[in-house]
């Protein structure tokens, strides 16, 4: 004779054990394959198996992801160890010994099975977790090398303007260079011309006869026009050495 309890015969509350055994490795089965093969539009970890959801029992693996699919084998476990609890309790209460041994027998194989789909899917849960923080580490390690090819980009960028500085600086140290050496050599001809003004008027003043204090003033005169060109020649030689330094 039969055990029973509130919830239904031990046969009864067997039967339901096995159903929810069959489901529950029905959406292992499910979950190894979208495991595999989802993962990569999978938008939820193993986190959400903590979140809660209703309490209407969908098909296993019908519109869920990942997370869904394994809180909803994890409740059917649970509802499966719970279950053997009761028929543990229930087969002791039998008074024959073979059918006692029969459904010792019977609830110790559905809760070796539960603890074996257990098992599977803490591994797939550990998998999941494990790809999913490789994923995670990617991400990461994209977003440093996107950061660290705009910085040495940045540094090229510096050191093309850096070059370009320097050859416009070179440049303007060149056509101050060009300048300086015109300026000195229309010295040179003011000087040339000066000279041969001088002898110009040194023929003409002996010619007429001048005194010689006309003549001193205009050698006096001719010195200071010598100078005043020294001058002019060191100050442009100071002005170009000083825009050359300033330009380094």
């Amino acid at each position: 004779m039969e055990a029973s309890a509130g919830g239904g015969t031990l046969s009864e509350i067997y039967q339901s054990a096995r159903r929810l055994l069959l489901r529950t490795r029905d959406g292992l089965g499910k979950l190894e394959r979208l495991e595999s093969s989802s993962f990569p539009s999978s938008s939820s970890s193993f986190s959400s198996i903590s979140t809660s959801l209703p309490s209407s029992a969908a098909p296993a693996g019908v519109g869920m992801d990942f997370g869904e699919l394994s809180f909803s084998i994890k409740r059917d476990i649970t509802r499966i160890k719970s279950l053997c609890t009761e028929m543990d309790r229930l087969w002791r209460s039998i008074g024959a010994k073979g059918q006692r041994d029969l459904w010792k027998r019977k609830v110790e194989q559905v809760a070796e099975e539960t603890d074996s789909l257990r098992d599977s899917l803490e591994k797939l849960a550990l998998k999941q977790q494990k790809r999913l923080q490789e994923a995670k580490e990617r991400t990461e390690l994209l977003e440093r090398a996107s950061g660290e090819s705009e910085h040495v980009l940045k540094i090229f960028d510096d050191e093309a303007q850096a070059m370009q500085s320097a050859r416009n600086s070179h440049m303007m140290l060149e056509e101050a260079y060009s300048t300086g050496v015109a300026v000195l050599s229309k010295y040179a001809e003011q000087r040339d011309r000066l000279k041969r003004a001088q002898r110009k008027a040194l023929d003409i003043l002996n010619t007429v006869g001048l005194s010689n204090s006309v003549l001193k003033l205009i050698e006096r005169r001719h010195r200071v026009d010598k100078w005043i060109a020294y001058v002019g020649m060191i100050t442009t030689v100071i002005v170009m050495y000083m825009f050359w330094r300033w330009t380094h």
